[in-house]
């Protein structure tokens, strides 16, 4: 790879971190198994990269990856999440450290969320980051109907979730 694509690819990463950081709050337990699926999660956006055409946003191709890895690797293990080594890459990616405090009001609502099937996860995710359902349907690969059916839906679940 040339130096501007990594350049690209490192800028884009570090401004868009934050949309890892949360995927990777929905779908670990603990501090190690977050940083896990940080570094896998990168590697695969970066394995993807050249294939970018840029079709849609950057944060739109960024979700479809980052959920797609969060996904395929818990369902292989619920327990712990194992990495792989990526040789051959030379930059250096400065990571944000995550403050889990400023999310403390949501911590009833992660709880809720967590016992989700993992569509349902990810279809939320995507509507408390204020994704229109055209951008869900898209990143998920369901119709804009379907996305608007499961998120009623997972809103009466919810809802029953949070007030018994």
């Amino acid at each position: 790879m040339n130096k501007e694509l990594e350049h690209s690819f490192v800028t884009q990463l570090e401004e868009n971190q934050n949309i890892v950081h949360k995927i990777c709050r929905l779908y670990t337990n603990d501090s190690d198994a977050h940083n896990d699926l940080f570094q896998e999660i990168t590697i695969q956006l970066w394995r993807a990269y050249p294939k970018f055409r840029g079709d849609s946003k950057f944060s739109t191709w960024m979700y479809r990856v980052a959920l797609n890895t969060a996904i395929t690797l818990y369902r292989k293990s619920k327990r712990s999440i194992k990495t792989q080594d990526y040789e051959g890459v030379s930059f250096k990616i400065s990571s944000e450290p995550y403050d889990d405090t400023t999310e403390q009001q949501l911590k009833l609502m992660y709880s809720a969320v967590k016992d989700l099937n993992d569509i349902d996860k990810a279809l939320v995710f995507l509507y408390l980051e204020d994704k229109n359902y055209r951008e869900i349907s898209e990143t998920l690969g369901i119709t804009e109907v379907n996305a608007r059916v499961k998120m009623n839906r997972i809103k009466e679940k919810l809802r029953t979730i949070l007030n018994p």
